[in-house]
């Protein structure tokens, strides 16, 4: 009896991250010198940070 793989029975959750402006913070991928760069952005200020994280 073959199951499911560990992987596919994790459930995809989606996370809404909020500026302290009240502005919602999107990602961006930004391509620069060759290299892709991934950048979070709010959308209310434009104030840009590496990860969502980084706006608290």
């Amino acid at each position: 009896m073959a199951g499911a793989s560990k992987n596919s029975r994790t459930t995809v959750a989606t996370q809404k991250f909020q500026c302290s402006c009240g502005g919602e913070i999107v990602m961006k991928t930004m391509y620069e010198n060759g290299k892709i760069k991934n950048v979070a952005e709010c959308s209310k200020c434009k104030r840009v940070e590496r990860r969502p994280k980084d706006f608290k």
